[in-house]
């Protein structure tokens, strides 16, 4: 009689993401202009780090990731430095984009990651400006 074949234990399910609540929100390290629709998530935590999701339906528009050491850059592009912050900016055509955003503080958490995701025409649009609207507290 053959063994019976025993099936790998299924991955742990990943944590689900959790609306921020306006008290967390006030007390989050930086501040965000988000459109009506959209909601702010928390999710992915680590042991020193948090990611954040902006997203609108389920669609996922902006990510920030807040702690120590993040991946920056993300995208490539020319990096430049304005507003207290480094931005990469990628031109198609005639027409720049600023993808992503990386702010550097004194203080824990000392980095905070800002990146779009990669969407077409009014949603990258929208979403390269609730991205520029992130600022550091």
């Amino acid at each position: 009689m053959p063994s019976p074949v025993v099936a790998p234990p299924a991955p742990a399910p990943m944590p689900a993401a959790t609306p921020v609540s306006p008290s967390a929100y006030a007390a989050l390290p930086f501040t965000v202009e988000m459109p009506m629709g959209f909601s702010l998530t928390a999710g992915r935590p680590g042991p020193d780090f948090q990611e954040y999701t902006i997203a609108r339906a389920g669609q996922a528009f902006v990510r920030i990731y807040v702690g120590p050491s993040s991946q920056f850059p993300i995208y490539s592009g020319e990096v430049i430095m304005a507003g207290g912050r480094a931005s990469v900016v990628t031109t198609d055509g005639l027409t720049r984009h600023a993808l992503e955003h990386m702010f550097q503080r004194p203080s824990a958490p000392r980095e905070i990651h800002v990146w779009t995701s990669s969407l077409d025409g009014a949603d990258q649009a929208l979403a390269e400006r609730i991205a520029d609207s992130v600022d550091a507290k």
